[in-house]
């Protein structure tokens, strides 16, 4: 979506005119009747004037006579288009002219109509003018807030390794060498690849995903290469492929690592010759793309077992780029649960939600196998269920209570205090028998972990690995009670 305040400006000057003719009766027409009709026009009597107007506003269409004194809308035309690019204007010229009209056209003028004109035929031209160059100048400001969206000095996170993923970036950004980014699943590596892509020169290309894995093998090469009318059965039109869409642009190949032996093969050739032959077709169709590459597997190891091709490898690593998994990047979660935050309380319409300190403490101590997909996931589904402005330890799914990270305090706190081997020896000393010492340790394992979830023995019983059952009638047999 583009920002209000730039459709605002849009709308501002959507239906701006200069007109620039040195017949004074054809420009006082124009004048009139495209004011009549809702325009602001500003008109010139002549080459120069008209164009020290366009250097002092901002039109959107203008309007020149060809044969002019001193300087001629041919001259005017190539002014023009040299300060503004893609401004349309529209040459009027007479019947005996109209090969120069032609020339104009040849030069970059979006039409042209010949005297004496229909008016009503201008307006369609005019309005069909203003537009495309208001198509075009959407088109641009969409890629421009892309650019803005994925400029790498948005991405979240600050932690060492990432200011490593950042600088890396704005190194390989601006080049055309094939990159292979690697990570675990969700972790980002589509938004790093578009970070890149949107840092390039080739703005103007597109970017054009494809997720290798989500594609039957026996329909990749066709994605891929497109296919021609016929080359098999309900093949009733010629279709494009990817690398044809992504020409000039990026290919962000996801999931390469699903590759089956035979497309690795087929891969391999575009890669080198950067050409390729439509599925059905004999001719040779040669692009210019930039190939982004994403996988969560150890590409390496895979050409060591034969899994994947070596020589493929080596074309796709020419600029390896790792992307670190959250819980190595620890720092990070509160600068992400902030962004999440605030993201989803804007998009649900809902209060800013905050995190009491021990929700926090556990969340930094989580793993996060989904990695930062699954944090987001998170964020969103407490901004959606949550009864209150803050989040509890209650709030939370029960898996944060099962992760490894949250059962190693519960270690370090029991084995802290008290210490049960020197109790155990104090005991035999005292001459205290074999099963009181175990029922004493079983009783401070139970009450550890009940005051650590709150006494919810659904948890509890999780953390230490039993039944909830069992541990309801080991708490009754000890005679546990929360105070």
């Amino acid at each position: 979506m583009i920002d209000t305040d730039l459709l605002i400006s849009y709308n501002a000057f959507m239906r701006k005119v200069l007109v620039i003719d040195d017949d004074d009766t054809v420009r006082d027409v124009l004048l009139s009747f495209l004011q009549s009709n809702g325009f602001e026009v500003t008109a010139a009597n002549n080459g120069k004037k008209g164009l020290e107007l366009f250097r002092e506003d901002n039109f959107d269409v203008v309007l020149s006579d060809l044969v002019m004194p001193e300087i001629s809308g041919i001259e005017v035309l190539k002014e023009i288009s040299a300060i503004k690019v893609n401004m349309p204007v529209i040459v009027i010229t007479a019947f005996g002219t109209i090969q120069t009209a032609v020339e104009a056209m040849k030069m970059g003028a979006f039409d042209y109509i010949t005297k004496p004109f229909v008016l009503e035929e201008l307006l369609i031209i005019l309005k069909r003018a203003i537009a495309i160059s208001n198509l075009k100048k959407e088109n641009i400001m969409l890629k421009l807030q892309l650019k803005k969206r994925y400029n790498f000095k948005g991405l979240i996170g600050d932690s060492p390794s990432m200011q490593k993923v950042y600088e890396l970036i704005e190194k390989i950004a601006d080049t055309d060498s094939t990159v292979l980014i690697t990570g675990e699943s969700g972790t980002g590596k589509e938004l790093i690849a578009k970070t890149i892509h949107y840092n390039n020169s080739r703005l103007q290309g597109p970017f054009v995903p494809l997720n290798c894995a989500a594609i039957p093998k026996d329909l990749l090469e066709t994605e891929l290469f497109g296919h021609e009318k016929g080359a098999f059965t309900g093949a009733i039109t010629t279709r494009i492929g990817r690398f044809e869409r992504a020409h000039n642009g990026t290919l962000f190949l996801d999931e390469i690592g699903e590759l089956d032996p035979s497309m690795q093969v087929k891969l391999l050739r575009v890669l080198q010759e950067r050409e390729f032959e439509r599925v059905g077709g004999v001719k040779t169709i040669k692009v210019s793309v930039r190939i982004l590459a994403a996988t969560n597997k150890d590409l390496e190891k895979a050409t060591r077992e034969g899994k994947f091709r070596e020589d493929l490898f080596y074309r796709l690593n020419v600029i390896p780029l790792h992307i670190p998994p959250l819980r190595k990047r620890g720092d990070d979660i509160p600068l992400l649960l902030n962004h999440f935050v605030h993201e989803y309380s804007k998009k649900r319409k809902k209060p800013v939600i905050k995190f009491a300190p021990e929700v926090m403490n556990r969340l930094l101590k989580f793993r996060w196998p989904g990695n930062v997909r699954e944090l987001e996931n998170l964020v969103e589904r407490l901004t959606i269920l949550l009864n209150s402005d803050t989040v509890n330890i209650t709030d939370l799914p029960e898996k944060f209570y099962q992760s490894p990270a949250d059962k190693m305090p519960l270690r370090m706190e029991t084995s802290a205090a008290p210490d049960y081997s020197n109790r155990a020896i104090e005991s035999i000393e005292s001459g205290i028998n074999l099963n009181t010492v175990i029922s004493n340790l079983e009783k401070d394992l139970l009450i550890s972990a009940l005051d650590k979830t709150g006494w919810v023995t659904s948890r509890a019983a999780k953390l230490l690995g039993l039944n909830r059952t069992t541990l309801i009638e080991k708490m009754k047999k000890l005679g546990l009670k929360r105070n």
